[in-house]
């Protein structure tokens, strides 16, 4: 621990250069800094994100919908630069009003349904195509505890965990300490999940494991925070078995690729409008057109 403590004064003040990585865009209001509209496509729905682990989560359903032939969730995607403040446009927040990716709009409605949350995301149109997401009680719920487990949990494993392992401007013991504990601690609860289930709420691919793969795969697989070593996420078994596996399926591959803007250049499609784009518009093509 530091030598040094800090004491809470009666009142909070912000203090705008103090936030380490994204302090730039970080705010204590609500509400859009600027106006602009968000561009729409033709397809039913608009999706405004970025491959975050909580954006993949919806590119990763919608691909799969359409990987089981529902031509009917064909969709737009549209790249939210969140460190530029893409998010606090007056088009975005009037989509959300919390100014965080994924964001999705339905325009197969009348009139269109604003959809935000990724679980939120996963759960509209897992409902809409009747489509990875249990129809009998029992099954329907043990799949609703694991989205909802993740919903609850990834603030514990990104703003906590992430923040001052990865991306704080100083590190100190007690909050990585804290937050370490806590990660290894659901860690655990998954690999022993797994250890009696092909997937996470049973032997059923669902929106649960397409929740909780961008954020748990990406720990134990060294892709977020590169924090795999520190955690020893080679003893997490079960979890490796199961992130290799989701890993293989062409849906998977697929969109994690949408909106993500750094990588490997063929890996990156900043927009999706099309099957083809996976072919024909990832940033290596693009780039060898200039």
């Amino acid at each position: 621990m530091s030598d040094s403590t800090y004491t809470p004064p009666k009142v909070w003040k912000w203090d705008s250069s103090n936030g380490g990585r994204f302090a730039n865009i970080n705010r204590p209001v609500a509400g859009p800094t600027h106006d602009k509209a968000l561009p729409v496509g033709e397809h039913p729905f608009q999706l405004y994100s970025l491959a975050t682990p909580n954006g993949v989560k919806a590119t990763v359903m919608f691909e799969e919908l359409l990987e089981k032939g529902i031509k009917e969730a064909e969709y737009d995607a549209w790249l939210i630069n969140i460190m530029e403040g893409d998010q606090f446009s007056s088009g975005f927040v009037e989509v959300n009003p919390n100014s965080k990716i994924p964001a999705l709009l339905d325009r197969s409605e009348n009139p269109a349904v604003r959809v935000f949350e990724s679980g939120s995301i996963l759960v509209y149109l897992a409902e809409k195509f009747g489509a990875f997401l249990p129809t009998d009680r029992t099954r329907r719920t043990e799949t609703m505890n694991w989205l909802f487990w993740q919903m609850a949990s990834a603030p514990i494993l990104g703003g906590g965990f992430g923040h001052f392992y990865a991306y704080a401007p100083e590190k100190y013991e007690y909050p990585i300490n804290r937050y370490t504990m806590e990660v290894k601690r659901q860690l655990d609860v998954l690999d022993r999940q797994l250890a009696d289930n092909q997937y996470i709420a049973g032997d059923e691919y669902t929106i649960a494991d397409m929740a909780i793969w961008p954020w748990y795969g990406s720990l134990v697989k060294n892709t977020v925070y590169e924090a795999a070593e520190f955690l020893e996420a080679h003893t997490y078994t079960n979890i490796l078995r199961w992130t290799d596996a989701l890993a293989k399926r062409p849906a998977v591959q697929r969109g994690r690729m949408v909106n993500r803007a750094w990588g490997e250049l063929s890996s990156q499609l900043h927009e999706r409008h099309d099957a083809s784009d996976f072919d024909l518009r990832t940033q290596d093509k693009l780039d060898g057109e200039k």
